[in-house]
Parts: C-alpha cells; structure tokens; sequence
C-alpha cells in the first residue's frame, strides 16, 4: 500500500540512493529518487543506469567467516536490493563475489524504476530541501551547487582522491605469455595471470615510476590525499622498489605452467563481464597519461598488444566529518530528519556504501513513523560500521571498509586467526538476529 502523504526524497541513485529507496518504498511509502545521469555525468561517471560501479567490479570476499562477506549476509538479512542483483550477475572471481557491471547495474536500474512506490526525477538537484524526510546519497563525487549547500549545512567536507583501473579485450591479450589461474587454486581458473620475470620487472618498473601523470584539478596537487584502498599503482611504486611486487603484483600462490615456477611478479586479470571477453587490471588503479598507461603497461608481456576498453582515472571524492555532523542512524544532528548515506559518510567500498543506504532507509521510515532509530550493535559490521561514521575519535577522520579490527574482542582471545573470524562472524549474526527482534523486524 503506497502512502503519498508522506513522500521521502532520496537524492542520488548510487549504491546508496538505490538501497535507501528500496527500503522507504518496500516499506509502503512514496519516494522520489533524484538522479542527475543522464542530463549531466560527474567526472567518473560514463553510465546512465543506477548503482554504477567505477573503481572495480569485484564486490570482496563472498565467505560469511571474512569482514566483506559477514557484510553482505547482514545486508541480505536487512532485505538488501543489491546483494540479490550481485548474486544474479556474479561472474568468476576466485573466492570473491565479483559481477558484470552493466548487467548488475541495469538489474538495479529496472527493480528501481518498476517499483510501484518509486517516482524517478532526473536532473540535477542544485539545493536541499528544506522540510520533510530527505535521504542524501549523492556520492563522493557530488555536483559543485549542491556540494556547496552541503559544505554550507555542514561547516565544510573532507576530500581524497580516488582512481580506477583499466579495461582491456580478452582477445588481445598474448596467452602465450599469459595462463589462467586462482591463487591457491580457489576458484575455477578464474583470473587470466601476465607473469613477469625479474629482468621484465625491473624494466617495467623503472617505466611506471617515471612515466607522465595526468594533472589534477580543483585540489591541493602539492599534496594530493590518496585513500590506501585505491591507491593509484605508480604512488604505491614509489614507496619502494618491491612494494608492488609484495602488493598487486605478488605471485604468491601462483605457479607457471610454462616454467614450474612461481614468477617473479605477477599481473592479475578479473572479467568483467558473463562473456568473459572484458578484463579489468587488478590493483592497477593509476593517473598515468592514457599513451603512457598503454605504453608503460604493454611493458607487462601478456599487454603487449592490449586493446584498451577503459583507460584508468583518477578523480576527487568528498566526504563529511561525520563523527562531528551524524548520529549512528546516519541522521544529521542539527537536522534529524535529515540523513546521509554512502561514501561521503566516511565508509569505504561498494557495500559498505549500499549498507549505509539501507540504514539510511529504515531510519528514515522510522522517523516518519514516530519509532526509534535503529541502532545495530557495534559487534555487527554494519554497526560497527556506523559507529565509526558517528563515533569515531580520530583526529584525521577517514573513511573505513569492513574489517575485524573495529569489532569488539573476544574473551577469550582466540589465536587462531580463521577460528577468531568465525566466532566474530557468528557473534554477530547472532547479535543482529536478536536486535532486529527486539525492533520488531523478524519474525
């Protein structure tokens, strides 16, 4: 039953956006869902579909007993929209949950646009609303005008940047120098490997750290702050001469067939789509010049003759100083029906975004309902999650993924690290169960 008298506005059809509405709408209530694309594109942008992916394909870990993959269970367990579109356009990746990008983005786009309690609106939304329930997730890469009402509201916003690696053919890929494998054997041959002996190496590497960078706009770019997770290659080379080889490049659990040995370094390959005829560069997220990247990277023997589908960039991403601006419900203090959500919260990563989203929805139907906030306990991820968004003590706010180390410990301490990830992941699905219970929400 659709309750128009009460009509949420979710601005940005991101990761975020997109889960937001999906929660406000399943929850009966009218939504209109601002979307900029298609009339204007931010700067890293090229699709006109909802919950785009830009920086990769691959959604991290699958296994419930891994910080991503206790993530998206919880997320499942919340009625997550994006969690179901993943598993229908997964594609192989080893022991990660990775997808067709456009296929995933189109099943997003078409549950959205279908559901009977969602009015999408498209254009740029250039102010904030100044009354009733309001969901912003309109991303790390929010257009000037309405950045500036935000900054405004907010007292001003943090930056980083960003960046994303290249696309290439599979049919121009060398396979003659190249062989398909997981490490450690987990999955089905699903990365295509570029193996580099130490002579390739080093020639390679003296090419990445002096090739031409791409300039950077609108930004301190004396001093450009990079988040660790997207860490452009040719910055990371930079810190040392086998820093990428010990990185992206490691050949651990890799063999070559041709020699019988583990290379000296190693290039990564992900397919990017069900066809298996795109592959994105694992770790190679860069800023080169797009001649230099073809240049530099043919260095590597499997690329030499690489089509290119995608060059990589590098862009600014924004995010607010969240522990001083939002409550664990992803609500603005001095406004609370006001909410946030996504990577501008300050969590990092695809689902992290999305789960932000989720909170945001149901926190917003919460408040239309006169209900208190839903506060997941801080021995989930999602809620340990929030809690860093909210809580957070660091003098130099950043953005954080899922991982155990936020997690409350354990007593007694288990050594065993695989064992110690159980028993959190266990804890914590527990723990949801039993809160979501208390809220009403299960059954």
């Amino acid at each position: 039953m659709r309750n128009d008298e009460q009509t949420v506005t979710v601005i940005g059809a991101g990761l975020a956006g997109v889960e937001a509405a999906w929660q406000i709408a399943n929850a009966g209530y009218s939504v209109r869902l601002h979307e900029m694309k298609p009339v204007k594109f931010s700067p890293a942008h090229k699709s006109a579909g909802f919950a785009e992916l830009i920086c990769s394909n691959s959604l991290k870990a699958a296994r419930i007993d891994s910080a991503a993959g206790l993530l998206k269970e919880e997320m499942r367990r919340l009625g997550s929209l994006l969690t179901t579109c993943a598993e229908e356009a997964r594609v192989p990746a080893g022991g990660a949950l990775a997808v067709d990008r456009d296929l995933f983005s189109e099943m997003a786009t078409e549950k959205i646009r279908s559901h009977p309690n969602v009015e999408v609106i498209t254009g740029e939304v250039t102010d904030i609303p100044e009354t009733g329930v309001t969901v912003i997730a309109s991303g790390p890469l929010t257009s000037d005008a309405l950045a500036e009402k935000i900054t405004s509201l907010c007292g001003g916003a943090l930056s980083f940047f960003d960046a994303a690696a290249p696309i290439v053919t599979r049919e121009s890929l060398d396979m003659e120098h190249c062989f398909t494998a997981s490490r450690y054997d987990k999955g089905d041959d699903d990365y295509i490997n570029c193996p580099m002996n130490k002579e390739e190496y080093e020639a390679f590497y003296e090419a990445l750290v002096t090739a031409e960078r791409a300039p950077i706009h609108d930004f301190d770019v004396m001093n450009p702050k990079v988040y660790e997770g997207c860490m452009p290659i040719e910055v990371m080379a930079q810190r040392g001469h086998d820093t990428i080889r010990f990185g992206p490049l490691k050949p651990v659990g890799l063999r070559d067939p041709r020699t019988g040995r583990r290379p000296w370094a190693v290039v990564q390959l992900r397919t990017e789509n069900k066809e298996k005829t795109l592959f994105n560069l694992v770790g190679f997220q860069t800023n080169l010049k797009f001649p230099e990247q073809k240049r530099v990277f043919g260095l590597i023997p499997g690329l030499r003759n690489a089509e290119y589908m995608r060059y990589g960039v590098m862009h600014r991403n924004t995010f607010l100083d969240s522990p001083k601006l939002l409550n664990a419900d992803f609500s603005l203090r001095e406004r609370p029906e006001l909410f946030f959500a996504g990577q501008m919260t300050g969590v990092e990563g695809y689902m992290e975004s999305a789960a932000s989203g989720i909170l945001a929805g149901i926190n917003a139907v919460r408040r239309l309902e006169g209900k208190t906030p839903l506060i997941l306990p801080e021995t989930t991820m999602m809620g340990a999650l929030a809690g860093h968004v909210a809580h957070s003590e660091s003098k130099d706010f950043q953005p954080m993924g899922a991982n155990f180390g936020i997690f409350p410990p354990i007593e007694p301490h288990i050594r065993d690290k695989r064992a110690r990830y159980e028993a959190f992941a266990g804890r914590a699905l527990d723990d949801l169960d039993t809160c979501l219970a208390e809220n009403g929400m299960k059954d």
